[in-house]
């Protein structure tokens, strides 16, 4: 990944600063019912604050297509963003023209303001040129602490970074040194898990990981279909059967890369996905025609912890199984507490994204122990899939 502009290399003190923050939260009758994401962003807002600097935050929330939809302003994040910042937040009524111009016109130094919702110009979403010149108009200086959104060449993205100067807050800094480390320039033997349903929404995916890592485990459902390309029988389990010749051809770029699979070794079988249900372990070439694989066996488990503790970096996307239901969770449990052991004891760089994933990783109870985990979503998966991403190409130095 090419250098950055991070905020080490710019002096804020009275300037004005468009610090574009993803505060896309769950909300309920008009309430933040997670700030996870305010608090994550707080810090990069404080410290342009504490340098003298008057902030100005945007953020998008939902899809409201262009439209004002009150139901999806960002008027009730104004407490909770105050909290985390440690200020008083002032309140725009539009995030361009009079009511914007109005509010950051007075801001004193250090003062903080949010911007309503963004998506409620159908420019932001078109990158339109007047769209971005009027957020431009606003700042002196550009601010991209958004790297979940970074994957969009939406006018808070890309317009206003082509406009004024552009640099790199601390979240989107630390997002983008973790992911370098993970693929561009890691410590060798790499290793990734991908899991997940289907090999059709993971195909780039695949196919760009093969070319950068040593090792790579593949659980889930779509292993059910690199399982059936190689003839195993695989009974009445998930798989797109369909798609065995592309497997078969991922599995031959991979050889031809020296990219080692790993695949299930044994399989923990059951005839319906539902807790409490009656379950077995079967060698992976043993399942029943009435049953399908939820999840990979312990002695999987145990081989694919094997590897891992030979490797340097490990990079995880998908579940192993249909971790929502206990007792299907397991071996994901399992394997994400080996590779949290190994992180603590200072033996691998771990780096880890995706909504199931997180969830996965929580469940685990090792959120915290991993180097590294995203809660970038699309942009993740994208940045895996080996993508560039406008958000980041108009940061570099």
């Amino acid at each position: 990944m090419a250098a950055f502009k991070t905020l080490d290399q710019v002096d804020v003190a009275g300037r004005r600063v468009l610090v574009r923050l993803d505060l896309n939260v769950p909300m309920k009758d008009g309430r933040v019912t997670d700030a996870t994401r305010i608090e994550r962003a707080a810090p990069t807002v404080r410290e342009l604050a504490g340098k003298g600097a008057k902030v100005i935050v945007a953020s998008h929330y939902g899809r409201p297509k262009g439209r004002r939809d009150p139901e999806m302003s960002l008027s009730p994040l104004v407490d909770p963003l105050s909290a985390a910042v440690g200020r008083k937040v002032a309140f725009a009524a539009d995030c361009v023209g009079p009511d914007a111009e109005a509010v950051v016109d007075g801001l004193a130094d250090g003062g903080v303001a949010l911007l309503e919702n963004l998506r409620f110009h159908a420019g932001e979403e078109a990158n339109d040129p007047e769209f971005a010149d009027a957020l431009a108009a606003l700042c002196d200086l550009y601010v991209d602490d958004a790297f979940s959104a970074s994957h969009r060449a939406h006018a808070s993205i890309d317009g206003v970074a082509r406009r004024r100067p552009a640099y790199a807050g601390r979240l989107m800094q630390a997002e983008l040194e973790a992911l370098s480390r993970a693929l561009e320039s890691p410590a060798r033997p790499v290793a990734a898990v991908v899991g997940g349903a289907k090999v059709s929404t993971k195909l780039e995916l695949l196919g760009n990981l093969v070319e950068k890592v040593d090792i790579l485990a593949i659980g889930g459902g779509m292993a059910n279909t690199f399982l059936h390309a190689q003839g195993v029988e695989i009974g009445r389990s998930l798989a797109e059967r369909d798609l065995a010749d592309t497997a078969r051809a991922i599995l031959a770029k991979a050889e031809s890369r020296g990219c080692e699979i790993l695949l299930a070794l044994d399989a923990v079988v059951a005839d319906t996905l539902a807790a409490g249900v009656a379950t077995a372990v079967v060698g992976v070439d043993a399942v029943p025609a009435d049953r399908m694989i939820l999840d990979v066996g312990p002695a999987t488990v145990a081989a694919m912890a094997e590897r891992l503790a030979a490797c340097r970096t490990l990079v995880w996307n998908g579940p192993l199984g249909a971790f929502e239901t206990a007792p299907f969770d397991a071996g994901t449990t399992a394997l994400a507490r080996a590779a949290a052991e190994l992180t603590d004891q200072g033996r691998l760089l771990t780096v880890a994204g995706g909504g199931d994933t997180v969830a996965a990783l929580a469940h685990a109870g090792v959120l915290e122990r991993f180097s590294y985990v995203s809660t970038a979503g699309g942009a993740f998966l994208e940045w895996l899939e080996g993508k560039e991403l406008p958000g980041v190409a108009v940061l570099r130095a």
